[in-house]
């Protein structure tokens, strides 16, 4: 494995079978690449897996906020390009999502096939984002962190599984205040809906049937207006469905990555 932070501002792993075909993981916001650590070993049978820290979050750069929808993306575009990597699928989580769905809009030669994963095409509302933002700034990330994990996972992992839930607690603490502020407000103005019909990459949307967040209303809205796309939805999972029912996921994203479930 390949750990590095190189002559760009995203710190990255690079995994799995170096001369396979390419999958890029972008992860939610508040998290790190760690967030990925249920997929790596299924994808790095057959895949170069590459993950990344996003702008503001884990070891990359923490430059001021605001950040921007089209900043984020571009950042993933120099990525790929300090890699050598012309085309890549693309798994993206929540902010990771709305990620993808920008480099779907923006950069379509560059994206073999999405995975678009409790995500929205905009996330409602601008002023309660921008309130986040602002009490983070003023009293640190730990100010919001137990209405994050209320999200991210159903009461019942927490209940029996607190094992599971720990590192995720600690990841969300850990981000710097001032990456989790710009980030929420490249999400308070971030809106795609216009645009989805223009992705033209083979789409699988995966909504945890029980994310508060995005629900699967938002992803079949989603799914609805990307040509040809597919929706799935787990069960017993909520925002972070990658990490509450990994296998449920894992297999969802083999098969699509393979050309069998579209």
């Amino acid at each position: 494995m390949t750990d590095t932070h190189s002559q760009q501002p995203l710190a990255f792993s690079d995994e799995g079978v170096s001369d396979a075909p390419p999958v890029v993981l972008s992860s939610s916001l508040g998290t790190t690449r760690a967030m990925w650590d249920p997929q790596v070993e299924a994808l790095g049978r057959h895949y170069r897996v590459v993950r990344f820290d996003h702008l503001g979050h884990g070891q990359s750069d923490v430059p001021a906020g605001p950040y921007t929808l089209d900043q984020l993306g571009q950042n993933v575009l120099r990525l790929l390009d300090s890699l050598s990597i012309d085309k890549t699928s693309f798994i993206g989580l929540s902010m990771g999502g709305i990620i993808g769905q920008w480099l779907g809009v923006h950069a379509p030669d560059r994206i073999n096939r999405l995975v678009l994963m409790c995500t929205a095409a905009h996330f409602p509302t601008e002023q309660s984002w921008r309130e986040r933002a602002a009490t983070v700034r003023t009293h640190g990330v730990a100010a919001v962190s137990e209405g994050v994990l209320d999200r991210w996972f159903t009461d019942d992992l927490r209940a029996t599984e607190p094992d599971r839930v720990a590192p995720y607690v600690e990841m969300v603490r850990a981000t710097p205040a001032e990456g989790y502020a710009g980030s929420c407000e490249a999400l308070a103005v971030a809106d795609l809906r216009e645009q989805l019909a223009t992705i033209s990459a083979p789409t699988l949307a995966i909504a945890g049937e029980d994310d508060p967040s995005t629900t699967p209303d938002a992803l079949r809205f989603i799914a609805e207006r990307i040509p040809g796309a597919q929706l799935e939805i787990v069960p017993h999972a909520a925002h972070l469905a990658n990490v509450e029912q990994p296998e449920t996921v894992n297999e969802l994203i083999v098969t699509h990555l393979a050309g069998q479930g579209s």
